[in-house]
């Protein structure tokens, strides 16, 4: 896939996936024609944590990975809070 067939959106706590991937082939022999065509979609949707900074969602494709990073805002990453492991 290319990344123009790629679309990731972010609404009200809800991160949304789009793709969509089409191709045609067609191959003339001497008494032969071969054509192909495929076609495929997909849409994934996933509900988000509040405590994500929606203005920081970055989307990156390198190599055919799509990669997404929703960075947790200030305040979220100050309530992260250490729990002491006893042993019992």
């Amino acid at each position: 896939m290319e990344p123009s067939n790629i679309s990731v959106k972010f609404s009200t706590g809800t991160l949304t996936i789009k793709g969509e991937k089409k191709e045609e082939k067609e191959e003339k022999g001497k008494d032969y024609v071969l054509s192909e065509r495929r076609w495929g979609s997909f849409q994934r949707s996933f509900r988000v944590p509040t405590s994500i900074d929606e203005e920081k969602i970055e989307a990156t494709f390198s190599n055919g990975v799509l990669t997404i990073v929703l960075p947790k805002s200030a305040e979220a990453q100050q309530a992260e809070k250490t729990i002491d492991i006893k042993r019992v």
